[in-house]
């Protein structure tokens, strides 16, 4: 069985810092991808970031781009999601998942495992 369990979430001013991380129990296939998607009130899941295992090559949503990095401990099988200048729209369940692919996921279709959600919520 295939774990993902986030943490670091909670509350912050707007403008301030915090950073995620995800631990996955095993490694579920021998290169794959991870990823970071939220979820705010009343919207649709987003996507907000992704990395390859292997190579680390990463990419984002729009809207996190500049303030947001995603890293990886390949020893520790940990994904982390570094988040600055954090404004009250980054409000947000935050989910991590993993996929088999071996190329940037950025869709929910696309992933095979996900975590259960850490709350971040960001105070103006």
């Amino acid at each position: 069985q295939v774990q993902l369990v986030e943490s670091g979430g909670g509350l912050v001013q707007a403008g301030g810092s915090l950073r995620l991380a995800c631990a996955i129990s095993r490694r579920p296939f021998g290169n794959y991808a991870m990823g970071w998607f939220r979820q705010a009130p009343g919207k649709e899941r987003e996507f907000v970031a992704t990395i390859t295992w292997s190579a680390g090559i990463t990419a984002y949503g729009d809207s996190v781009k500049g303030r947001f990095t995603i890293s990886r401990d390949n020893a520790k099988n940990t994904v982390f999601l570094q988040m600055n200048s954090l404004k009250s729209e980054d409000t947000a369940v935050y989910y991590c998942a993993a996929t088999g692919s071996t190329v940037l996921a950025r869709f929910q279709y696309q992933y095979n495992y996900w975590g259960q959600g850490t709350q971040v919520t960001v105070s103006s």
